[in-house]
């Protein structure tokens, strides 16, 4: 049975059907917490409840961390990129965690950056170390993953295609929130990881909606691959891509084809020019909302609220 787990300034908390209940740990850490899964047992069954509405709730993925990130990883978005999905190779790139936020803090968008977009992502939350060389499979995937958050993938598009690279575009400070919720998953829920759905809407309008049905690497796709180099410890977060729907979209081909032929400073500057125009990009005062769960409401990662302010 899952178990979601939220975080305040002072505590850690279990929800449950009357309230939240406060789990008794020293744990400062998200991987010190997972680790004393005992205390988090003890909190579920705890009759002591406050009212969750009344907690101010942080990230529940604690800094420092490792904040790894897969590119392309849905169909849908993949092919509005104007690539091929058959084609496209497994790959990651990293984000400062110093870019974490909470589930309900501002977006803060800095003043150099004018294309400021929004991406619905599952954050897969690292349960024990995985070491270089670490064999996973379907078996134990869910000894590695303790469990998911809901992530928003914020990204300076005006920084990060002009410079091409993604690592400063997506690390300012507020461009991951996190949470509400982590939610606690064994390994019969986490076979229901397909069956999610990621929405994201601004100002009330729905821009992302769509399954992880549409993902072209799952989550033991991805840990096999990282597993070949890099080091996981527990309490560090995987983000696992996001469907169509931001608010970079691809020219059509035709204008593709026009714009290889020009040069690299002419081609970016009619590109953003163009971008500049589009209304999508976010805009202070923008109000941004992420849910992810399954359809029938079996699991349920929360509902995430920011509301984007200029710095």
């Amino acid at each position: 049975m899952s178990v979601s787990v939220v975080k305040t300034a002072e505590s850690w908390w279990v929800l449950t059907p009357s309230g939240a209940a406060k789990i008794d740990t020293t744990a400062q850490t998200t991987g010190e917490l997972l680790a004393d899964r005992a205390a988090i047992a003890t909190a579920v069954t705890n009759s002591e409840t406050v009212s969750a509405d009344g907690l101010e709730l942080l990230s529940p993925i604690t800094t420092p961390c490792r904040v790894v990130a897969q590119m392309t990883n849905f169909v849908s978005h993949v092919v509005d990129a104007g690539m091929n999905p058959k084609t496209v190779p497994l790959t990651f790139f990293r984000k400062t965690s110093g870019s974490i936020g909470g589930p309900f803090d501002d977006i803060v968008k800095p003043s150099h950056v004018t294309l400021l977009d929004y991406e619905v992502e599952i954050g897969l939350v690292i349960g024990r170390d995985m070491p270089v060389g670490s064999s996973l499979t379907q078996t134990n995937l869910a000894d590695y993953v303790a469990g998911l958050v809901v992530t928003n993938d914020v990204s300076a598009r005006d920084v990060q295609l002009s410079k091409t690279q993604f690592f400063e575009g997506k690390s300012y400070p507020t461009f991951t929130p996190v949470g509400p919720r982590l939610v606690l998953l064994d390994a019969e829920e986490l076979r229901r990881f397909s069956d999610l759905r990621l929405q994201l809407w601004v100002n009330g309008e729905i821009r992302q909606d769509m399954t992880v049905a549409d993902m072209i690497y799952p989550p033991l796709q991805a840990l096999q691959a990282l597993a070949r180099f890099q080091h996981l410890s527990a309490g560090d977060l995987v983000m696992t891509g996001t469907p169509v729907g931001t608010a970079l979209s691809a020219p059509p081909k035709p204008v593709q084809m026009i714009a290889d032929l020009l040069p690299p400073e002419l081609k970016w500057k009619i590109f953003f020019k163009r971008q500049a125009q589009n209304p999508k990009y976010l805009a202070d005062g923008d109000v941004v909302e992420l849910a992810i769960a399954t359809d029938d409401g079996a699991l349920d990662l929360g509902r995430q609220r920011t509301v984007v302010r200029d710095a």
